[in-house]
């Protein structure tokens, strides 16, 4: 169950300008999928982004995308990613089995997307410190029915030392100086 650089994908949810200023602890969670897509980048993991509804609820926030250029954006009404067609066609583009989700609001599109994507066979891992909601009963709620089906809940920190394996390499020595402070 340890995450696989070369079978990753990183799924951003709905981290979107309307619904950010009502998350609890909104700029450690943005702070935290910052510094994992950031990463991402580095090591050629893809990034998918979705957006419920930009155009009542605004876009993806500036601070993702301004370093996340190589993530793909899929629009959505469903609140499950995977309910969306377009959204499957894209998924299945990667090939990828392991899918890392983050976003908002955990107990919604999170929590709905995540339980779809495990039941269609996918191991799902979902960053504790990478997922908002409103409040955090909502949140912790979430996180404990997305592990009973199956989700494995990890920390930022724990993804880039199981998709590095060792230490040692040139790459560990380039993110470890310039992310792993």
């Amino acid at each position: 169950m340890l995450l696989n650089s070369n079978n990753t994908l990183v799924l951003i949810v709905d981290a979107q300008e309307r619904i950010l200023p009502a998350i609890h602890q909104r700029d450690g969670v943005v702070s935290r999928m910052r510094w994992l897509g950031e990463i991402c980048d580095e090591l050629s993991i893809p990034i998918l982004i979705t957006e419920q509804y930009p155009k009542g609820l605004g876009y993806t926030i500036e601070s993702l995308t301004e370093v996340l250029s190589h993530a793909r954006v899929v629009e959505k009404t469903h609140f499950s990613a995977l309910r969306e067609p377009v959204f499957r066609e894209v998924l299945a583009e990667y090939k990828a089995k392991q899918i890392v989700i983050m976003g908002m609001e955990t107990h919604v599109c999170v929590m709905q997307t995540a339980l779809d994507l495990l039941a269609e066979g996918y191991q799902v891992y979902v960053p504790i410190d990478a997922v908002g909601s409103r409040r955090p009963a909502d949140k912790e709620a979430a996180l404990k029915r997305m592990e009973r089906h199956g989700a494995e809940l990890i920390t930022t920190e724990m993804a880039p030392f199981e998709w590095l394996e060792k230490s040692g390499t040139d790459t560990f020595r380039h993110i470890s100086r310039n992310w792993l402070k």
